[in-house]
């Protein structure tokens, strides 16, 4: 029987490999459904680095992803943040990105993320956790991070769940904070990276 199994997988992956694009592949899965065989069998997620020669594959995932565009000193400033910023891969095909920079406001050290997010038939595949795993590493890895915090459009209830899941609060409502886009409210979510009685510069909490 397991002889039978062993012949059935060798079959089913070379159908997959040989489909043209990862779309395809997905939607085989999709379909094959009663087959299990995991994601992490066939799939691979890493995380690159933002480089000069790439910066053009970040600027036409974020306009593909969000609805706000992002000037030149947005993307100039991406390439001198080192580990804030870097592409999604999966099986390397550039399907997202989270860019990060460090933000020293209301007496604390904070990260602020930028942008996080990946192309719409990717989702769900556990790209973006990969992404903000890395962020939360980098904050605990430093040690003197207060919080990290972003801005997510009010009606993007998908992006509000996927931060709460790892901690993350409504601590404020920014009315009009978008231009040209409706709704033009925005939240502010943030993690707290202290315990409520440690003082700035004390202990980090160990990131979810």
């Amino acid at each position: 029987a397991s002889t039978i199994k062993l012949g059935a997988l060798f079959i089913l992956c070379s159908y997959l490999s040989s489909l043209q694009n990862i779309s395809s592949l997905i939607a085989a899965l999709q379909t094959l459904g009663t087959f299990c065989i995991p994601y992490s069998f066939i799939s691979r997620i890493e995380l690159g680095d933002v480089t000069p020669h790439n910066i053009k594959q970040l600027k036409r995932l974020n306009q593909v992803i969000f609805p706000v565009s992002y000037n030149d000193k947005f993307y100039k400033d991406v390439l001198e943040v080192g580990e804030l910023a870097k592409l999604a891969y999966f099986n390397d095909i550039a399907v997202g990105a989270v860019c990060c920079r460090v933000d020293h406001s209301q007496n604390q050290k904070r990260l602020y993320i930028m942008t996080l997010g990946c192309l719409a038939p990717y989702r769900r595949l556990g790209i973006g956790t990969k992404m903000l795993n890395h962020v939360l590493n980098i904050c605990e890895k430093d040690g003197t991070f207060d919080n990290i915090y972003l801005h997510v459009q009010i009606s993007n209830e998908s992006a509000i769940d996927f931060y709460q899941k790892f901690g993350f609060e409504i601590i404020e409502t920014k009315k009009n904070y978008y231009k040209r886009i409706e709704p033009a409210d925005a939240h502010v979510l943030q993690k707290s990276l202290r315990s409520p009685c440690a003082p700035p510069g004390g202990e980090l909490q160990k990131a979810e």
